[in-house]
């Protein structure tokens, strides 16, 4: 069976998507936001980046402003993206470009670059500078494991789906048009192979999609179950003074949340924290409440935050103070806005 690359890029370009980051037709491609959508878009959907995207473009809008930015500044306007190694990664990888005069146009010299790996070097190379290569994200793996019928389960079906999202992109004509085929593959699993109603009937691959005929379009790609997260308990502790202050500390560059602000509090762990146990690791005495608790899921774990509260005249602790009124401002990671958010309604 075959999958011809004219009839899927005719398709693109009547209903290509419209977003900030892509050039229009008959435009170049500008590398500098081809590189910086991708790696915003890493695990994280269009809808949710978009905003970060545009909030940043305008910020920096060029890769040497971007460079010359304090760290604190990307990480401030990262803050709820998630991920956060990909904002140091992002600010590294800036300051190496613009000491090499410019983005390296092969995906050998992408991927040596922090934070490019082989899909993020590889989509770079085909939409930014025609590179052919086709990118394999989760709207590729969908299309390809219907097209071909792929039945054994993510993740070990990568390898093969890999292979197959190559043979489309042996097409000479995708070989053509390499920036075009690639987003074009993005846009059918986006807007048309969707995950649970794929509308068939206007796919450009309808007449060849294995998975169509014979009926289970919507039972692939197959995925082998997850295991349960597991569940960590901590304790952090809001801190204000009486000028409105709030105490902030930062965290490790390495390891979760790296290099974020954060409240002060205890490690995370499987056993409970008991009051005092817990009151031990304050970053210096007060009447501390009880304030709550927040939930917050990662990807490889779920998160349980007892949050304690308190407000003296003067705070004598280590950290950083941040006025109360600003908190938007700083670069604080989704789960300390929760404990932000609830330790301002108890107030």
């Amino acid at each position: 069976m075959t999958f011809p690359a004219d009839s899927l890029l005719r398709w693109y370009d009547r209903h290509r998507r419209r977003l900030p980051w892509r050039a229009e037709p008959g435009n170049a491609p500008d590398p500098y936001r081809v590189w910086l959508s991708e790696i915003m878009l890493q695990q994280t959907t269009v809808t949710v980046v978009i905003p970060y995207y545009e909030r940043f473009i305008r910020r920096f809008p060029t890769i040497n402003g971007l460079a010359a930015a304090p760290l604190d500044d990307v990480l401030s306007l990262w803050a709820g993206l998630g991920y956060y190694a990909r904002a140091r990664n992002l600010h590294a990888c800036a300051r190496a470009v613009v000491d090499a005069g410019g983005f390296p146009r092969d995906p050998a010299g992408l991927r040596a670059l922090p934070g490019i790996g082989t899909y993020t070097a590889t989509a770079i190379g085909a939409i930014a500078f025609d590179t052919p290569g086709v990118p394999v994200d989760g709207n590729v793996e969908r299309v390809v494991a219907r097209l071909f019928g792929v039945s054994k389960p993510l993740p070990s079906a990568k390898p093969a789906l890999r292979m197959l999202a190559d043979r489309l992109g042996a097409d000479p004509i995708a070989i053509a048009r390499p920036s075009d085929f690639a987003q074009a593959l993005f846009d059918l699993g986006a807007t048309v192979c969707t995950p649970a109603t794929p509308a068939c009937a206007i796919c450009p691959w309808m007449q060849a999609c294995t998975a169509r005929r014979k009926g289970i379009v919507t039972d692939l790609p197959r995925r082998t179950m997850k295991k349960d997260r597991p569940l960590r308990l901590g304790v952090h502790f809001w801190l204000e003074d009486a000028d409105g202050r709030v105490l902030l500390r930062r965290r490790d560059e390495n390891g979760l949340l790296g290099g974020m602000a954060e409240l002060p509090g205890t490690p995370w762990r499987e056993a409970p924290w008991p009051r005092d146990e817990a009151l031990a690791h304050a970053p210096m005495p007060a009447d501390w409440r009880n304030a709550g608790q927040v939930r917050h899921g990662f990807t490889h774990l779920e998160l349980h935050i007892d949050l304690f509260a308190a407000r003296v005249r003067r705070i004598e602790a280590d950290g950083f103070l941040h006025p109360i009124e600003h908190l938007a401002d700083a670069a604080l990671p989704s789960l300390m806005r929760k404990c932000a958010r609830m330790a301002s309604s108890a107030r």
